[in-house]
């Protein structure tokens, strides 16, 4: 694949896929402009070579129409501000207004188009809705590494139309070289910490690490299927009865291949979901009837710390609990401050995206670990070793 430093954008319309999918509030105000701010180097590069730049991507879930609410108009201002200019806009990603506006676009200026999932010809993968996108640009620059793993429109198979005008931007880069980082030629000991609601979540991603890791921590809702599946009582606590079997055999895989797999020695409990319910610590093993856990209690937390900080690699996907909740936050950010002092001491941090990276920025450890992702299921997907139509679409000899 080629790089965006292997390509000289002078005097060229650059279509960019962005992932422009930031939240916004009731009045259309970004409430985290972390995907923009990613993109900013890929579309400096492009106009600092004296190109023009189109950017387009989807926002939020629209049911098959333009919404208001995701409209990716809500978004000029602030892009207008970063890049000091007057960011142009479409009311459409095609169409003659976008293709008017596209072709009159002189060197260094910027088109934003609108939001590509007001069109059910995007998410199909339509080759002519493809093809019309295409028809705006001169080259294609792929830096939406969030939605590489989903054969739509414009991340895969608008690529075709560029047989040899595509290159990845820095977002995609940085993605592709960090997985990488935790795939192949890890310095150990090695740990992955695993956690989230669902084990079914997890599936590939677990197996294919037990030939990598030396340790496996597991925490949040599915590690109460790993405790059942261990003989322990769990309450009333999230559990998947059909992968109870599964995690027993996860069990036994580990101990078979050497690798320390730990399911928490204790949890926060309460007898409710709710952040005002009656809250207790109980060993994982012995949780009450009527009764939830809902975090990892404190010498799992210490247990944990213990292993991260004598870790040289270590790969972070889910929370440990309800970390929105307060009461129930304690071992998610127990764990972000273990790996983040693993870090300063040297170990390479990767954060696999999703509540795990939305954890670790809300925290204010987005700069002192090695890499935060943004692409949650796209990462997961690649690390399980599927191949990503976005990522396989850059590819030299995939004309």
């Amino acid at each position: 694949m080629r790089t965006i430093d292997e390509y000289n954008f002078a005097g060229k319309r650059a279509l960019v896929r962005v992932d422009f999918n930031v939240p916004l509030d009731q009045n259309h105000h970004i409430t985290d402009d972390t995907r923009i701010r990613a993109a900013v180097p890929t579309i400096r590069k492009i106009l600092s070579d004296g190109g023009a730049v189109i950017l387009m991507s989807h926002l939020g879930r629209p049911k098959g129409g333009p919404e208001e609410k995701y409209s990716l108009k809500h978004l000029v201002n602030r892009l207008s501000e970063e890049f000091d200019t007057t960011v142009r806009f479409a009311g459409d990603c095609v169409g003659p207004e976008a293709a008017g506006l596209a072709h009159d676009l002189k060197p260094r200026d910027i088109l934003l188009l609108e939001n590509l999932r007001f069109h059910k010809a995007e998410e199909k993968g339509d080759p002519d809705f493809a093809k019309e996108l295409a028809n705006l640009g001169d080259v294609y620059v792929n830096d939406a590494f969030g939605t590489a793993h989903r054969e739509h429109a414009s991340t895969a198979v608008i690529a075709r139309y560029f047989p040899t005008d595509k290159v990845m931007g820095y977002v995609m880069q940085a993605e592709l070289d960090n997985a990488r980082r935790v795939l192949d030629n890890v310095e150990r000991p090695y740990t992955a910490i695993m956690g989230g609601a669902k084990i079914s979540d997890k599936i590939l991603i677990i197996e294919r690490l037990m030939d990598k890791v030396d340790n496996l921590l597991i925490g949040g809702g599915m590690s109460y299927t790993f405790i059942k599946a261990d003989g322990g009582e769990i309450g009333s606590s999230l559990v998947e009865e059909d992968k109870v079997d599964l995690a027993k055999h996860l069990i036994a895989t580990a101990r078979e291949k050497g690798v320390n797999l730990m399911i928490p020695v204790d949890s926060v409990i309460a007898d409710a979901f709710s952040n005002d319910a009656n809250v207790d610590t109980c060993l994982s093993h012995h949780i009450k009837p009527m009764w939830m856990g809902l975090d990892i209690g404190p010498t799992a937390r210490d247990q944990y710390a213990e292993v991260i900080l004598q870790s040289k690699t270590i790969l972070w996907n889910g929370p440990m609990g309800v970390f929105e909740m307060s009461n129930f936050s304690v071992g998610t950010e127990g764990v972000a401050e273990a790996v983040v002092e693993a870090t300063r001491r040297g170990a390479y941090s990767l954060i696999g995206g999703g509540d795990s990276a939305a954890a670790v920025n809300k925290l204010g450890y987005g700069d002192k670990v090695s890499y935060v992702s943004t692409g949650g299921g796209a990462l997961l997907e690649y690390m399980e070793g599927k191949t990503l139509p976005g990522v396989a679409a850059l590819e030299r000899n995939n004309y």
